[in-house]
């Protein structure tokens, strides 16, 4: 299998995981122009540093059910932060006042952003309620 869609078969992989885990805000940036290290960084929420760890393991047990080990794990004591090195993907499960502190999105700012079906999800326009129909009396 070409490195390129082995790359993209992991970076969804750890976006579906994350996404069991109920990560919140999952951002996918194609970083393969701007990179030399790694082509797609995963990037989510968590909302407790237990919840940040859980996720992460999640991540982990999931790729390593597909066959894929994680070069290495970073932060997985503390729960504020914890990065997941995959080779070609790297993921970031964060606590979201230390996302919103190192803001990974603007630092990579130039990257490509990939839809997500969560983005897809809250980037729908609501339905507009009908009209209820007037009751003769």
């Amino acid at each position: 299998m070409p490195k390129a869609a082995t790359a993209r078969k992991t970076q969804s992989w750890i976006q579906n995981a994350l996404e069991d885990a109920k990560t919140r805000d999952i951002t996918v940036l194609d970083v393969r122009k701007i990179s030399d290290f790694t082509d797609y960084m995963v990037i989510a929420t968590g909302t407790s540093s237990r919840h940040v760890q859980s996720s992460a393991d999640k991540v982990v047990d999931t790729l390593r059910a597909h066959g894929v080990r994680a070069v290495g794990v970073e932060g997985g004591k503390t729960g504020d932060w914890v990065l997941i090195d995959f080779g070609d993907v790297v993921a970031h499960v964060m606590r979201e006042e230390v996302r919103d502190f190192y803001n990974l999105e603007k630092l990579w700012s130039d990257a490509r952003r990939i839809e997500t079906d969560e983005n897809r999800k809250t980037a729908k326009t609501p339905r507009t309620p009908r009209k209820a129909k007037a009751v003769k009396k």
